[in-house]
Formats: structure tokens, sequence, C-alpha cells
């Protein structure tokens, strides 16, 4: 529970916090004349700021909340699933991709992701079928508004749906003027407040390493042999070194394709300035990534995984560990308040990108191709853009208050269910799109279709044969057992179908035909 002092110090934290960004948002605001400028931005902003939006946009409650209490319950193997296989490799895919990527986006003007694969294609029903398929994301919005709701109800000993009613309604109000331009400075911001944040959560469990590496593992050890071992069979994610590495670093790859993500690099304006935006991305994405080894510190904290005799569910972890640790002491309940602050921020950083993201591919690739009349001016185009986000907010709050009531494990696994099939059907066009010169409609589609099928049928019908048939997959049934099962087995065998399926088509001697 929290403090007096904790509580009051929240709440001004909060409020100021609030006026801040609505001073960013009036300044963007401003300058937004239509669907272009809501979408990208035009602003011409520095390397330096747009790489800090990226960091923070990419890194969200998931990294700072969420997967930190997956680490918490499973130990080690989390860590390397998700603190060294997966940022590795999405790194390396975010550099690759994303040059090549702005290079095509910047010729063609493509606001959203959709949007660019419809035009790399030449197929409007491709974007308005990736625009659908797009809306999957709303899981991730879920996640990241259940992940901030959680945070504020610990700091401020708030009830949740009232939280997470306050918070809908501010963040996705204001996303509804702000757009790109406001964006960029408000994750700037936020980014500058994560790396404080991210420097504080690492040293916050100094006291475990008085014995060095060693003497923390061993205490680690105490609680459970299965928190210290690089495998973990009795969890639900970091089972075996297929579902660890093999399955974590193909996700790890396709998350670039994420919209919110990949497109970031339209921000800039020049050409020249796109490696400075890398090397600020991926050195303060680094660090972002390296918080959730701050769930082993919550594990030594809460051995039973209990706060006040009450058993801490997996994203309660962290909030109840930041709350606890930061009490004592009028210097730790401020060095909390940044805490606190700083997984707010990662929160909002993500989840402003969603919504500007998937709101403009519900206005342009959806709504704008159906009922061409409504948008025949820019003035017309923006309120229907005003509608969309809140269309998202009511969609979101449904489904986050369910969320809040019956969590399956976590809010992670139905975020990754969701955001993994989306990149999972969106990774060959978009690779295609880059690299293959003479992409073919007749390859990548019916690769994203399979994607799609691949990663649901893996998900929900897989397990239906298992349970009521009897019928067994081999190595792979094990994933398949289960009322909570993990979303990265179903998409980086999805990914590799889709891919494979992708190649060969690509080099069938056919004639290629418009869709």
């Amino acid at each position: 529970m929290a403090t007096n002092a904790q509580i009051f110090g929240t709440w001004v934290v909060v409020i100021f916090y609030m006026a801040v960004i609505l001073y960013f948002v009036w300044q963007g605001s401003r300058k937004i004349k239509s669907l272009s400028d809501y979408a990208v931005g035009n602003i011409n902003f520095s390397p330096f700021s747009v790489g800090l939006s990226l960091a923070a946009s990419m890194t969200s409650a998931a990294t700072f909340i969420i997967n930190p209490g997956f680490i918490a319950n499973y130990g080690l193997s989390g860590v390397l699933s998700f603190g060294i296989v997966f940022p590795i490799a999405s790194l390396i895919s975010l550099v690759v991709l994303s040059k090549s990527f702005r290079k095509y986006g910047e010729q063609v003007k493509a606001l959203t992701l959709a949007q660019w694969i419809g035009k790399r294609y030449n197929s409007n029903k491709y974007a308005l079928m990736m625009a659908i398929f797009s809306l999957l994301l709303v899981t991730f919005i879920v996640l990241i508004v259940v992940a901030i709701t959680k945070v504020l109800a610990k700091a401020l000993n708030a009830n949740e749906v009232l939280v997470l009613a306050s918070i809908i309604i501010f963040v996705f109000g204001y996303m509804m003027f702000g757009g790109a331009n406001s964006m960029v400075y408000t994750n700037t911001i936020q980014a500058v407040i994560m790396i404080f944040v991210a420097i504080i959560l690492l040293a916050s469990g100094y006291e475990y390493f008085e014995n060095g590496i060693s003497g923390m593992l061993a205490r680690l050890n105490e609680i459970s042999p299965s928190l210290t071992e690089w495998k973990n069979p009795q969890s639900l994610l970091f089972r075996d070194y297929y579902e660890i590495i093999f399955a974590q670093a193909i996700i790890g790859i396709a998350v670039v394709v994420q919209p919110h993500i990949i497109t970031k690099s339209l921000l800039l304006k020049k050409e020249s300035d796109v490696n400075k935006y890398l090397i600020i991305a991926v050195l303060i994405q680094a660090l972002f990534f390296s918080v959730i080894f701050a769930g082993i510190y919550a594990r030594l904290h809460f051995p039973d995984l209990q706060a006040n005799g009450v058993a801490l569910r997996n994203d309660e972890i962290i909030p109840a560990y930041v709350v606890s640790v930061f009490s004592n002491g009028i210097v730790a309940v401020i060095v909390g308040l940044i805490v606190v602050m700083g997984l707010i921020s990662a929160g909002l950083s993500t989840l402003e990108g969603l919504i500007q993201s998937v709101s403009s591919s519900i206005t342009t690739d959806i709504l704008k191709p159906l009922f061409p009349n409504l948008f025949q001016t820019e003035k017309n185009g923006i309120k229907i853009n005003k509608l969309a986000i809140v269309f998202l907010s009511i969609i979101t709050f449904i489904i986050s208050y369910d969320q809040l009531l019956h969590p399956k494990l976590s809010v992670g696994i139905l975020a990754q269910n969701g955001v993994y099939a989306f990149f999972s059907a969106a990774f060959v066009p978009v690779l295609f799109g880059i690299f293959a010169k003479n992409a073919k409609l007749s390859a990548v589609f019916p690769a994203s279709l399979v994607a799609i099928l691949v990663h649901f049928s893996i998900y929900y019908f897989m397990p239906f044969l298992v349970e009521n048939y009897n019928l067994t997959f081999g190595f792979f049934t094990k994933f398949l057992i289960g009322e909570v099962r993990n979303p990265a087995i179903a998409s980086s065998a999805a990914i590799v179908i889709s891919t494979i399926l992708g190649i060969i088509l690509q080099f069938l001697p056919k004639k290629e035909q418009k869709l």
C-alpha cells in the first residue's frame, strides 16, 4: 500500500505531467492542417529527437512493467529470452529494415504501413486488408492501458476501473489533436525520463550484489532452483531453447514492421540524418531492454510473490516493487515518484504512437477508400480521424476492463497474440518490398493470408485437436497444451512458413496480375 506521502506526491507529479503534455499537444495541433500532418508531421525534427522518440515508442509498458513480471516468475530463462535474444534480433532488424523502408516511403509519400504496402504492390485491396489486420494492434493498446492503470492504482491506492477510465479519456482525448508533431516532443521528454528511471531501476537491487553475482544467484536459487536455470520447464513461456531462442529471435526480427516503429523514419526530412537517428535509437533502446532485470530484484524482494499477504499477479509485481522499495524516507519517496513517472512514460510513449498509427490507418486506409465522398476536404478527414480515435477508446475500455477482472496469467499474452499475428502478416510484404526489386503481389498477398491462418490455427485450432481428439504433433505438442499458450510459438511458425511460401511463389514463372 502506498503511503500518504507517496499518494500526495503522485498526484502532484501526475498533474504536472498532464500539464506538460497538454502544452506540447497544443503546440503541435496548431500546425496540423491535413491528415498527412497528423500522420507523419510537418516539422523538421532533429535525428536526436526522432531517435529518442523511436526508443521511447519501441519500448512500451511491456518492457518496463509486464516483461519484468515474467522474469520475476520464471528467472534467468526469461532474461535469456526477453533480455538477450529478443533485443539483439530486434535492434539488428531495426537498422537493416529502417533505412530501406524510409527510402521507398519517402518516394511514395506513404502515411501508414498499410498504405506503404498498397503502393509498393500497386494494390488498394492489399492495403485495405493490411489496414484491417492492423486493428489487431488494439490488443497492444490494451496492454499499455492496463499496465499504466496498475502503476497509478498502486501509487494512488485508487480504484482500478476509475483509473482506467481516466487514463483513456485523457490520452485518447489529447491524441485527437496532437498527432505526429506533438508526439515527437512528448516522446523525447518521455525518453529522457525513462533513461533516468532505467538507471534507477537497474541500481535499485544493488544490495543483492554484496557477495557478487554468484551471491545474488545463490539467493535466487534458494527461492527456487528453476529460477537460476537457462531453461524453465515449469514456465509457460521459456520451456526449451526452441521457445527461448529460435522463436524469440524470429519475433525480434519481425517486430520492427509494426507501424509505430518502422514508419518513424519517415519523420526525418533528410537522408543524411538516418544514421544519427539509428545510433541514438539503438543505444538508448539497449539500455531500456536491460530494465527487465529488475524482475530479478522484484523476486528477491518478494520471494513468495506476495505483498502484505496478498498474492501478486504478473502485471502487479513491478508496480508493487516500486511502491515498496521507494517508501522509506523523503529521498526514497522522491526517487519513487520519478520511477512512477518513468513507468507511465514507458506506457504513454508507445500508446501515443499506436493511437496515431492505428487511427490514421482506419481513416486513410479503410474509411477513405470505402467512403470517398466523406473526404472531400482535409477538414472532414481530420474530423473523421478524431471519430476513429473515439471508436478506439471505447473498444480499448471494454477489453481493458475485462483484462483487469479476468486476466489469463497476464495481459501480455493477449497483446502478444494480437500484435504477433499482425506483424506475421506484414513481415513478408515489407521484407520483399525492401529487398526484392521485382517483388510480386502474387507472392506476398498469399503469404500474408497464410501467416494469419497459420498463427491462429496453431494458437486455437491445433490445441483444440490435441485436447479433444488426442492428436499429437511431435515435440510441438507441448506448446499446444494448457489454457495459456505462448503466442511466440504460433507467430514464429507463421513467419517461417509464410516466408518460405513467399519465396517459392516469387520465383514461380507466373504472370503477375493486379489484385
